[in-house]
């Protein structure tokens, strides 16, 4: 007799959800512990990656959780990884009907995630590291939480994540119901089951390792040179391919050499936005994209479909990776390849691998065509890119510049604010802005021309207005016109302003025709030209301005006199008085010398 989730005791609503997608036999991960966890025991499951474990813990904390205040959720569910945590949160909605599910994790702003909190979660999905600076911000509370999830807990393990998970679990009800899945329950995992299980119902499905050897596993003899060109010809002949570098400046690196090579590469790793991230995945998922350069962060908790090929550009740290790197491909029944550059330094390391893993393969030397016989098939038509996704990604998340990008969800700007700009909402700027009186008032004006009178004018009457409104503003008002500072003898330049006089460059004969202005006018004895005793601006830049090598000591007379050892004071503090900067005597000096002069 065939299984059905009705027969497990799952409700008929989300029954009927999931018939709508198609889905009508639970995998055997959920049969096995979807009825214990509807009757409120502790599980502990093992079973590999894409075995079908959302829906196992998702549909029992879906059919019995309890409806939760603002900011104090009902439910908990830990990930790893912002991508995982994203795909159970859209996972649970498509059944969760009227019970709130929220998802928090870093890399994006605080702005939406807030706001859900303060609306009430029933369920909260959350990646370890954000969920403490919200608890830290006082945002949320976990002392309601009695049912948590723990999914990929040997993951989070691996990645530092248990000194925080155990807080958080210390800050939920004591009495909870708590679900573990992961892939392996050994190490770390079987002491935090130890500590905050009670009791659990134990189901294991399938092995304990993944079986990677469905795939066909080579090991290839490169240098380090060689291996973006490989990559690039391994990609062409199968894909879509996974390739796994070690660091997250390799993988940017790595993907900007093979989109010179012309293959289409996006990188997705810990370093990267979130919208950039989940953009790389839609795009390799919807076959825009050839290849994914990731870092060992997309080895877990993603789940994608059809991978023909992975390469392990960079060698794993253990079998374990090398286990978890391999098992993007060959999945479902599908065939597929695993690539591994081997430098001639690494063949020690890569056969110690090799015999953890469970693996006997020689190293060989490349051979692209051998590949195409363990490949699915034939590789997929690429699909072009949007206008929209090309606006995306060269303006950012929204497509609205370096503005929106900061921003952060839900707005553009760098506080989040909405800009109507562009749409039927906008109305320009408040300050220019108009109440009704100031319409009246303008309209009243007789001494504008209505709006009739301009449409239905002549060509004289155009004229005859631009004449008028090139008056100037003394002969519209009636009041003298003034003369301008600039033109002190009344001559004007033919359009109401008075032409500035230049101050170099003029001739002799326009200096001398030009009648003397009152400012020049001087006291009798004070012409410049009659100083026969007073040295010229050439004469004093070419004369001595030093003393003995100190400034502002200038010597006076034709010839230099040093000062007396006696009159030093006195001789240096009139000099100082006497004279400006540069060592230049001062103007009051001047005027003294002149008087004596005259």
């Amino acid at each position: 007799m065939t299984t059905t989730f009705a027969s497990l005791g799952v409700p008929s609503d989300i029954v009927d959800a999931l018939a709508a997608r198609d889905i009508t036999e639970p995998f055997e991960i959920q049969v096995a512990t979807i009825k214990d966890s509807l009757d409120g025991r502790d599980v502990l499951g093992r079973a590999p990656t894409g075995s079908g474990k959302t829906l196992a813990f998702g549909i029992p904390l879906v059919a019995s959780v309890d409806v939760a205040h603002p900011k104090a959720p009902k439910a908990l569910i830990l990930a790893p990884t912002r991508e995982l945590a994203d795909q159970i949160s859209k996972e649970l909605r498509t059944f969760a009907g009227r019970v709130r599910v929220s998802v928090v994790y870093g890399g994006v702003g605080y702005g939406p995630q807030l706001k859900d909190l303060r609306r009430g979660v029933d369920i909260l999905v959350a990646c370890p590291g954000r969920l403490e600076d919200l608890i830290d911000r006082g945002d949320v509370s976990l002392s309601d939480v009695n049912k948590v999830v723990l999914d990929e807990a040997d993951r989070m393990a691996d990645m530092g994540f248990m000194p925080a998970v155990r807080r958080l679990l210390d800050k939920c009800d004591r009495n909870r119901q708590t679900l573990l899945f992961s892939a392996t329950l050994d190490g770390d995992v079987a002491k935090l089951t130890r500590d905050y299980q009670n009791n659990p119902v134990k189901h294991e499905i399938g092995e304990a390792t993944p079986d990677i050897t469905v795939a066909h596993h080579v090991f290839w003899k490169t240098s380090q040179d060689e291996r973006t060109q490989l990559t690039a010809d391994i990609v062409n002949a199968a894909w879509p391919s996974i390739v796994f570098c070690r660091t997250r400046h390799g993988s940017d690196r790595l993907a900007k050499r093979l989109v010179k090579l012309g293959v289409k590469a996006v990188a997705i790793h810990g370093g990267r936005s979130q919208g950039q991230r989940t953009r790389a995945l839609d795009e390799f998922t919807g076959n825009q994209a050839q290849v994914l350069v990731a870092t060992d962060v997309a080895a877990r908790g993603i789940h994608v479909d059809a991978v023909a090929s992975v390469v392990h550009f960079d060698p794993p740290a253990d079998h374990k990776d090398y286990v978890h790197r391999s098992g993007r491909t060959a999945r479902a029944g599908l065939g597929g390849v695993v690539v591994s550059f081997v430098q001639g330094s690494q063949m020690k390391d890569m056969r110690k691998l090799q015999n953890k893993a469970g693996l006997d393969e020689p190293f060989t030397e490349p051979n692209v065509n051998a590949l195409l016989e363990h490949t699915p098939g034939k590789p997929p038509e690429l699909v072009a890119k949007s206008p929209a996704q090309r606006r995306q990604e060269k303006y950012g998340d929204n497509g609205q510049g370096r503005q929106g990008r900061q921003g952060g969800q839900g707005g553009s700007g760098r506080n989040g604010r909405r800009d109507d700009r562009g749409s039927n909402n906008y109305r320009g700027p408040k300050n220019k802005s108009h109440s009704r009186n100031d319409r009246d008032e303008r309209s009243t004006r007789d001494d504008r021309p209505s709006r009739d009178d301009r449409t239905s004018s002549s060509d004289s009457g155009r004229s005859e207005r631009s004449t008028r409104y090139e008056r100037s503003d003394s002969q519209a008002s009636g009041r003298p016109e003034r003369s301008s500072r600039y033109d002190r003898d009344g001559q004007s330049d033919g359009r109401g302003r008075s032409e500035r006089p230049r101050r170099y460059g003029r001739d002799e004969s326009s200096s001398a025709s030009r009648p003397e202005r009152s400012g020049d006018q001087r006291p009798e004895g004070r012409d410049r030209s009659e100083r026969s005793d007073r040295p010229t601006r050439g004469d004093r830049n070419r004369s001595d301005r030093y003393d003995g090598g100190e400034r502002g000591k200038r010597s006076t007379g034709s010839s230099s006199r040093p000062s007396s050892s006696s009159g030093n004071k006195s001789s240096n503090r009139t000099a100082n008085q006497s004279s400006g900067p540069g060592g230049r005597p001062n103007r009051k000096a001047r005027r003294s010398h002149m008087q004596s002069n005259d």
